[in-house]
């Protein structure tokens, strides 16, 4: 099934699809021939919001809310994918990277000094407002006999 990516560095986006079969390794060969940045010098995050429920291993009690809340905040930290494997078993399926709504992931390069640079993703830019012309516009819908409808 096809897979589809939003893969984010600073300010840049790259939106590209693949299948849920596809290596990290050859998704990163796709990130090089756009980037033209070598695949040893590339490393790639995912970024997980699913959330189960989190129990206790030893009593199967909740864990209480201070608890929860530090692995909810853990969990949401990007973690490296894993090279090994490929995108399903690192969490992309074609129910969670949609076209309409893809999977998110971070790319970060090598520095020169052979570490790799910190995780920076430029958070997009809220629009402004829309002018109260354009709102009536937004309000009147359009019936499938083409007359105009308000909602």
């Amino acid at each position: 099934m096809d897979i589809f990516l939003m893969i984010r560095r600073k300010k840049t986006t790259i939106f590209t699809d693949c299948k849920e079969t596809t290596t990290v390794v050859e998704l990163k060969k796709i990130i090089e021939g756009i980037t033209k940045v070598l695949p040893e010098d590339i490393m790639l995050f995912n970024f997980r919001n699913e959330v189960s429920c989190i129990k206790c291993h030893t009593c199967h009690n909740s864990v209480s809310l201070v608890y929860q809340y530090l692995i909810v905040l853990f969990l949401q930290l990007p973690q490296p994918l894993d090279e090994k494997k490929n995108l399903q078993d690192n969490g992309y399926t074609a129910a969670t990277a949609r076209a309409q709504s893809p999977a998110q992931v971070g790319l970060v390069y090598r520095q020169a000094d052979g570490e790799f640079e910190a995780l920076d993703i430029t958070a997009y830019s809220v629009p402004p407002e829309l002018p109260d012309v354009m709102k009536a516009q937004e309000a009147t819908h359009v019936t499938s006999s083409g007359e105009p409808q308000t909602a």
